[in-house]
């Protein structure tokens, strides 16, 4: 019975066995097609399915909240038109309710994100809509002002400050002005919290310089500048109206005790010594002259004088470990007392102060956030250093600051935390899984492994913002590691605990030998960086390119640094097609200036020739830049193959067509049937057969850039047709030119002296010293 028994069951799965593979013939030729047909096919599916599944497995999603929120504010600033801000908000409210009404069902996820995405584009139109003023659009001649200065800087050449003007004074056209940046003579600015009078000119707030560059005047909006500009004549100090105010007090408060310390410094230090240990102390760097300014960043050293992430750890961490050491040594304290956490209560507060010295730049804010993270996560035994911190950090200065998004500092900045979050999360506990082991311990004992991070952390930080300094700046360091190897142990370890004692020891009077100290850390530091930027190829040039890759880089080095799983790779993926696109990228045959009094052309040679009706460096450089050329503004080989006359100037293209750069009406007849181009401030002729760029075209798009594509021209302005943004209002047809009597104003002031006994210094800035750089 047991046998009989038994034989049964295994005669069924026999019989199962046969039937689950019957037909042989179909079953023998599915197993041959599977290789290279369905089952692979399935078996990729299946693969990347339990991947995508373990990437929103729980916790994953908050990193993601700050990608779509910044995507919804991206989507802001390319609107065409400025969005209503209050349905804006009701629709980030509508999508924030649904997705916590969807929170039990699959589809969760999704619908945070895209009501991050709504609620970023809402916080942006919000915050445009809080900050919103008149901006300039035409000059202003001889202005009357009077104001409250709110800050001031010292920079290499002219000094500039910025006013909160309480009064206007113009012969027509009355126009409100919030504030104004001007530039003075060196050593004539007013001091902070004072209130002035003074006459000045005004321009409206810098736009593009081409289509694509960057929008300083965005920037200015959004900091409440409406114009910008120089003064002319004395700045004659007067009563004020009224309070100035508790933020002004306190600006004035803090900006007395830069200069102090700047003061301090000046009296031990010089020149870039100086301006370099005040850059690093107080965030004020414009003193620094422009070789060593250019040598730094060419070298990779850049980083070092805008006050970040490095510098809020360096400063938290020699408090943290300073105010533990002490602590430990009262062995009662040790037993009884969180030292751990009262150091890092005391690091905050440390961190704090320094974001408020150095002026509290976007950066500078990112960091001290992700710092403050850090140390609270210590002071209640979290996990400090994690994507969930810097998610935090991101949301914070979003809120508070969505125009950030576009600023190179927060792209650079955010780019490189999140490389090394993601090198000390996923790379470093692989890097060194096995302490035990004989070799490893060795090296670790004589610096190999911080060699080695040190090494790794420039690598990692640098590729990350390698897409963001090609596409603001047109360049790349080459040298970059090597430099930062270099510079960064002495920076670390003597230059930033040097400063901090200086600070310290101030109120003693024993802070001189501290800044001797630092400065031999940065006679060091210079160089290095001078020498890196004098091997060849040190200059990586790149031109420029649209926004398109730089989004795609952005995906790609998100991608790489938040996934987990080998979806991960895709990234890298995205970064070769991010730089295909740039490099790909077509260069423009022709750049005209939005003031239309300088215009280049590309020659048969590939370079650019330049027509000019007057002299802007700061153009031509960035010209130069942006098509990767390294050519000083003064080479001589700019002007080859132009021809100019008192009626204007002709160039050939690389084809052999001309363009002409037309001074007067019988300049523009005359060209109008040999060239294929004109730029002009003149009206266009109605019958003429060239192409004409004239003074209407100018003030409604502004600069522009052609290229020849098939015979036809395509033309490209940093205002088309139909853009009206708050920074950069769409002309209308009507609009005057706006301009100041300065009879009216020279007599109003005359008006209002009240016979101060000291002649005010003439403030205006020397004429070679007015550009649009300012």
């Amino acid at each position: 019975m047991d046998e009989a028994g038994n034989n049964r069951p295994k005669a069924a799965t026999r019989a199962r066995s046969r039937a689950r593979t019957w037909p042989l013939g179909e079953a023998a030729r599915a197993t041959g097609l599977a290789p290279f047909g369905l089952g692979v096919w399935q078996s990729v599916v299946e693969r990347l399915r339990a991947w995508a599944h373990a990437e929103a497995g729980a916790g994953r999603l908050l990193p993601w909240v700050p990608v779509a929120f910044g995507a919804g504010i991206a989507l802001y600033f390319s609107a065409e038109h400025e969005p209503i801000a209050w349905v804006a908000a009701l629709a980030a409210c509508g999508f924030s309710v649904a997705a916590i009404a969807l929170r039990r069902q699959r589809v969760f996820a999704l619908a945070v994100l895209i009501a991050a995405l709504i609620a970023g584009f809402a916080t942006a139109a919000l915050k445009a809509s809080r900050v919103a003023h008149t901006v300039l659009t035409r000059p202003m001649h001889s202005i009357g002002l009077q104001g409250f200065v709110e800050t001031h800087e010292e920079r290499d050449k002219t000094d500039r400050f910025v006013l909160r003007v309480t009064q206007i004074d113009v012969s027509r056209d009355p126009i409100k002005l919030e504030r104004v940046r001007l530039s003075v003579k060196k050593g004539t600015a007013p001091q902070v919290g004072s209130f002035v009078e003074l006459k000045a000119r005004l321009t409206p707030p810098l736009s593009p310089l081409r289509p694509g560059a960057y929008d300083f005047g965005r920037d200015l909006y959004f900091q409440g500048i409406a114009a910008t500009g120089f003064v002319m004549g004395a700045i004659k100090p007067r009563p004020p109206p009224g309070e100035p105010g508790f933020a002004l007090r306190y600006a004035a408060t803090m900006q007395g005790l830069r200069d102090a310390i700047d003061a301090r410094i000046r009296l031990t230090l010089s020149g870039d010594d100086r301006a370099i240990a005040t850059a690093l102390l107080t965030g004020r760097r414009d003193a620094i002259t422009p070789p060593v300014n250019d040598a730094m960043f060419v070298s990779g050293l850049g980083h070092v004088l805008s006050i970040s992430g490095y510098h809020m750890a360096v400063v938290a961490g020699v408090v943290f470990f300073t105010v533990r050491a002490l602590l430990a040594l009262i062995p009662a304290l040790t037993v009884t007392f969180p030292i751990k956490k009262c150091a890092a209560a005391a690091a905050l507060a440390a961190a704090l102060f320094y974001l408020v010295l150095s002026g509290a730049e976007v950066a500078t804010q990112r960091s001290f956030l992700m710092t403050a993270v850090v140390l609270i996560a210590v002071m209640v035994d979290r996990q400090a250093i994690t994507f969930r911190t810097l998610a935090v950090a991101a949301m914070i200065v979003l809120t508070l600051a969505p125009e950030a998004l576009v600023h190179p500092s927060f792209q650079m900045s955010f780019a490189a935390t999140l490389g090394l979050v993601a090198l000390v999360q996923i790379g470093m506990p692989k890097l060194f899984a096995s302490p035990d082991n004989s070799a490893t311990a060795r090296a670790a004992l004589w610096g190999a492994r911080e060699i080695m991070v040190l090494g790794l952390a420039s690598l990692v930080a640098g590729l990350a913002t390698t897409p963001y300094a090609a596409f603001h700046f047109h360049r790349v360091t080459p040298y970059g590691v090597l430099a930062n190897l270099l510079a960064m142990p002495v920076v670390s370890v003597l230059v930033m605990p040097a400063g901090l004692l200086g600070l310290a020891a101030m109120p003693f009077g024993f802070d001189g030998v501290f800044w001797r100290l630092m400065e031999l850390g940065i006679e060091w530091m210079i160089v290095v960086a001078q020498g890196v930027a004098a091997l060849p190829g040190a200059v990586g040039r790149v031109a420029a390119f649209g926004t398109g890759p730089l989004l795609a880089s952005t995906l790609g080095i998100i991608l790489l640094g938040l996934l987990r799983t080998p979806l991960r790779f895709g990234g890298a993926a995205v970064l070769g097609l991010a730089i295909s696109w740039a490099l790909l990228t077509p260069q423009p045959d022709i750049l005209v200036s939005g003031d239309g009094r300088h215009v280049a052309v590309r020659g048969a040679d590939g370079r650019l020739r330049v027509m000019q009706d007057g002299k802007d460096a700061f153009l031509l450089k960035e010209w130069l830049a942006a098509d990767a050329d390294g050519r000083a503004v003064s080479d001589a080989s700019l002007a080859e193959g132009v021809s100019c006359d008192a009626a204007g100037c002709v160039v050939p293209l690389g084809d052999g067509g001309l363009v002409a750069l037309a001074r007067r009406p019988e300049a523009v007849a005359e060209d109008c049937g040999r060239v294929r181009l004109i730029v002009t401030l003149r009206q266009k002729p109605a019958d003429c057969a060239a192409l004409v760029i004239d003074q209407d075209s100018l003030r409604r798009q502004g600069a522009q850039i052609l290229r020849q594509t098939d015979g036809s021209v395509v033309t490209q302005a940093i205002r088309p047709r139909g853009v009206d943004r708050p920074w950069s209002p769409a002309v209308p047809e009507d609009r005057n030119t706006v301009e100041g009597s300065g009879g009216v104003a020279s007599g109003a002031a005359a008006g209002r002296a009240n016979g101060q006994a000291a002649a005010p210094l003439d403030a205006t800035p020397p004429e070679s010293e007015r550009s649009d750089e300012d």
